[in-house]
């Protein structure tokens, strides 16, 4: 046996599809193996692999093992002259093990392999190689020097960028993405390290190759794509105490007792710096534009009242009393930004009307407990009215600001409905594009590319593959869909290069899958893309659904001892309050489906489905399938309360 392929999976279903189908491609012509070893996934990705890869050496782990343990799982049992270490969230070219292969063959120094990874836009990652993290490259890096100074020999050893992408270097790291290992080298240096339950295993494997007397190389003529999906995203606090702790496991275990303090004592310092970064960037990213709000608009309140209590309340002397200027004033604020909020006001791109719906319904919602309130809480009116219409000037002045500026969040009438070209052979192309009608609202336009040399007349065809530049800047084209089944790896990665530059998102549609894989910026990448305008998927959807599931269990809650007589086992209804509550449980979910396959948003498990609409009628597996899906494109809260309404008695189910 030439080659073992590993894959270590961790509910990254559509993914590890993808990858599957271009690993196949690339052991075609070699003695191969492929081991796919699943780390607990709920996702469907055990049962997806069985059905549509049973030559797949598939273990089924029944908890999270750890990235090095589940991989050393998978090598024990492997039979290959080398071992591949693969990530799932990546596609191989159809020649990349073929190369890798035919290079370690020629270089029997070469202990471990890593090549060259582009993103999900074709950009070169410069993880593709590293340099040891000693103490002094931990602190250039830690500190920000290797990113100011990236080709600098002495500030930029972290990812060794003064070392030429395009010619093979011998490097000190691999990347543990793609990691090709000799066996022969395995049984010196010993397996993963199994202390790293994830990241700076591969960093410790590097090292001991290189201590065993072999060489690491980076070898450029191979390529894979690579979507860096980790479940943990970079920008998170836990994300943060992982890695750096698993930098000091790497040092107490290799570095001298001094160095490893060093090392050590830069890892804490970092880990505090970054966590307090990344909390500091959260609250701000959430906070900033809310405060700034509530800032303007108390500001401008209070010159209002200083005008309004001069001219038109206490003409001949008098003020308004601290109770109203700092606690009535800024209880409308809160209300008024809170309706905003719960309007979608906050949510991007960028609406206008949400802005204002919101503030409206601030509005009558203070001026009916104004009506309530005792005559001496009653202030003024006149003072609401004018608060929301300076509410409305400041905040869409705000936006327009910020859209001046280029914040792409804050786009003035940003058009949601995309433009699509897809690339690939009719049939593909065609069951494609009838995947995005049927995941999309409202598509605004979709063509269809061929990638052969003759013209193609078919109906929706726009053109070639070869002149996609010019048909994303003619036809407007904001994401260009590839199909896998009809494109090879490498044509895929060298068009996405070619225009890396346009404004254009990527996306891969792998053959037979209902998804539709790639990534929307840097900072995104790796994230699933199914389809994003299901609206049930949409943020302010999914914030006012839990709205009302809260809202209805404090409704249900004080009159349940009167309900439980109406509902069908009520000991089940009054506990599902309380799962409802602490969000374990939502009101409405989704109906039960036999097939793993569906493309639909993620939700809460629900206590009620759509098929409780028709509580006389059998619901099939189809039925049940297709009502899921429109409950899931077509979110309304009046479709929840419809759906409680007609299915009340089954409120105690489990």
């Amino acid at each position: 046996m030439k080659l073992s392929v590993v894959i270590v999976n961790y509910n990254v279903k559509f993914f590890l599809e993808q990858c599957l189908h271009s690993v196949d491609a690339a052991i075609k012509g070699l003695e191969a193996e492929i081991f796919v070893v699943d780390n607990n996934s709920v996702d469907g990705s055990v049962e997806m692999v069985a059905e549509k890869f049973p030559d797949v050496r598939l273990i089924a782990n029944r908890e999270n093992t750890g990235f090095s343990k589940a991989n050393n799982q998978a090598v024990q049992q492997a039979k290959g002259e080398y071992i591949l270490l693969l990530n799932p969230d990546t596609v191989v070219e159809h020649d990349t093990f073929s190369r890798s292969v035919a290079f370690m063959d020629a270089h029997p120094d070469a202990g471990g392999l890593g090549i060259k990874m582009v993103d999900g836009k074709g950009r070169y990652l410069p993880e593709s190689k590293r340099g040891l993290p000693t103490p002094i490259v931990a602190f250039y890096k830690i500190f920000g020097l290797s990113a100011l100074f990236p080709k600098s020999k002495i500030f930029g050893k972290y990812h060794l960028g003064y070392l030429d992408k395009e010619q093979t270097h011998v490097v000190d790291v691999l990347a543990g993405a793609y990691m090709m290992l000799r066996r022969e080298t395995l049984d010196k240096t010993g397996l993963l390290d199994e202390d790293f339950f994830m990241y700076g295993e591969d960093i410790d494997l590097s090292y001991r190759i290189t201590k065993s007397g072999y060489r690491n190389y980076y070898y450029p003529d191979a390529r894979i794509i690579h979507y860096k999906g980790e479940s943990t995203k970079k920008s998170s606090v836990n994300y943060v105490f992982v890695f750096y702790n698993a930098m000091v496991i790497f040092a107490r275990k290799h570095f001298t007792q001094k160095n490893a303090r060093l090392f050590s004592l830069l890892i804490h310092i970092a880990i505090y710096l970054r966590a307090g970064v990344a909390v500091l960037y959260r609250i701000m990213n959430k906070l900033l534009l809310p405060l700034s709000d509530a800032a303007v608009i108390y500001a401008g309140s209070l010159l209002i009242v200083d005008y309004w209590e001069s001219n038109v309340t206490y003409t001949v002397g008098g003020h308004y009393p601290p109770l109203f200027l700092f606690g009535i004033l800024p209880a409308y604020i809160f209300i008024w930004l809170f309706s905003v909020l719960i309007s979608g006001g906050y949510d991007p791109p960028l609406r206008l009307r949400r802005i204002l719906t919101g503030l409206l319904a601030g509005t009558i919602t203070i001026l009916v407990f104004y009506a309530l309130l005792p005559a001496d809480f009653r202030f003024s009116r006149a003072l609401i009215i004018l608060g929301a219409i300076w509410g409305m000037l400041s905040m869409t002045g705000i936006r327009f600001l910020l859209n001046l500026a280029g914040f792409k969040n804050f786009k003035i009438g940003a058009n949601p409905n995309k433009r699509y070209a897809i690339a690939g052979d009719t049939e593909e192309s065609e069951r494609v594009a009838d995947l995005l009608r049927k995941t999309l609202v409202n598509p605004g336009f979709i063509g269809l590319v061929g990638i052969k040399d003759t013209k193609n007349n078919s109906n929706g065809f726009i053109g070639n593959i070869a002149h996609l530049a010019d048909i994303i800047s003619i036809y407007k084209i904001d994401e260009v869909i590839f199909c896998a089944r009809d494109i090879p790896a490498h044509r895929i990665i060298d068009t996405m290069s070619q225009l890396q530059r346009s404004p254009v998102d990527f996306k891969i549609a792998p053959p037979e899958s209902l998804a539709i894989i790639g990534s929307n910026s840097i900072s995104t990448t790796g994230d699933l893309y199914v389809i994003d305008i299901n609206s049930i998927s949409k943020i302010n959807n999914r914030r006012n659904k839990r709205i009302f599931d809260i809202s209805l269990s404090v409704i249900l809650l004080p009159v349940s001892p009167l309900l439980m007589w109406i509902t069908k086992n009520p000991p089940v209804f009054l506990f599902n309050i309380f799962r409802v509550l602490t969000g374990i449980r939502t009101w409405i979910g989704y109906a039960p489906e036999t097939s793993s396959g569906s493309l639909k948003p993620s939700i809460r498990k629900g206590i009620l489905n759509p098929t409780d609409l028709f509580p006389n009628r059998k619901i099939d597996a189809e039925t049940a399938m297709t009502l899921n899906m429109l409950y899931a494109r077509d979110y309304r809260i009046t479709n929840d309360l419809n759906i409680f309404f007609k299915g009340f008695r089954r409120l105690g189910r489990m």
